[in-house]
């Protein structure tokens, strides 16, 4: 089975995306099953994860829904408050709910970086790992030292990095990012993504400013934890779908069938728990 790991569908008349400005043009519109549809099909993926993009509870029903009408989204990361205090009861409601696979708080807004490490937090992280919930980190570098901490708080909480914590492509960060990353991966429990690195890259990216990133991806945590994700509809702000997948496949190329199989599917199966 294909999965894209990562994607995302809105609704701009809902009203929550404050990140969603006209100033981002080509993403600034409604985007639903009906405008993936088409292109999973023509890049043979059978099965998707939606993931938040607005901090509300209301995004993740929103979201829950689409899944449950949707033959080929088969989870979704939703979001939760986990400072406040009714944080337990309300995930425990959202986690009864059929798709629900984990949550994600979007930590790249929040302008401390020792944000993850609040002693309110753990009250709802223990919720969350007592139903088998899966943690979605959205981080930037900034936030790498913090989150080795985080990763000692929580040692049973099952944690995927977004976006390969989003190194800064475009500024050629790679020096600063990579042994934060290499550090983070000695924990065989840490999952990553493969996923929104165009959009940290120039404008007029080509394959070869990717491949040392994705290399360094593949050498730490090895094919069995690193899952594709598109990053759709914001892909479209830096080449779109069909690009980033051709680029993709031509950074991995190199792998085995069974590695390449696992970064495009096997490995979200078995982290996000999917049906086989």
């Amino acid at each position: 089975m294909r999965i894209d790991s990562h994607q995302h569908f809105w609704q701009l008349s809902r009203g929550d995306y404050s990140w969603l400005t006209p100033e981002l043009g080509l993403i600034h519109r409604d985007f639903s099953a009906d405008d993936l549809r088409p292109i999973l099909q023509r890049h043979q993926i059978d099965a998707t994860i939606i993931v938040q993009a607005a901090p509300t509870i209301s995004e993740t029903e929103f979201m829950l829904d689409i899944a449950r009408r949707t033959d080929f989204v088969k989870g979704v990361v939703g979001w939760a408050d986990l400072e406040a205090k009714d944080a337990p009861e309300k995930i425990d409601r959202l986690s009864q709910r059929d798709h629900l696979v984990g949550l994600r708080p979007m930590i790249q807004d929040i302008p401390d970086p020792d944000w993850m490490l609040r002693p309110a937090l753990e009250p709802a992280i223990a919720e969350m790992e007592r139903g088998s919930l899966r943690f979605d980190a959205l981080l930037k570098p900034p936030h790498l030292a913090p989150f080795r901490k985080f990763l000692r708080k929580y040692p049973n909480l099952p944690i995927v990095v977004d976006h390969g914590a989003k190194p800064e492509i475009r500024s050629e960060g790679f020096a600063a990012w990579a042994p934060a990353m290499r550090e983070i991966a000695r924990d065989e429990r840490v999952f990553c993504k493969i996923s929104g690195l165009v959009t940290e890259a120039k404008s007029d990216w080509q394959t070869d400013d990717l491949r040392s990133y994705i290399d360094h991806l593949v050498a730490s945590f090895g094919p069995g934890r690193l899952m594709w994700g598109s990053d759709w509809p914001v892909v479209n702000l830096a080449g779109g779908y069909d690009r980033w997948m051709e680029a993709s496949v031509a950074c991995l190329s190199a792998l085995s069938g069974d590695e390449r199989a696992a970064i495009f599917g096997g490995t979200a199966a078995r982290f996000y728990g999917l049906p086989a």
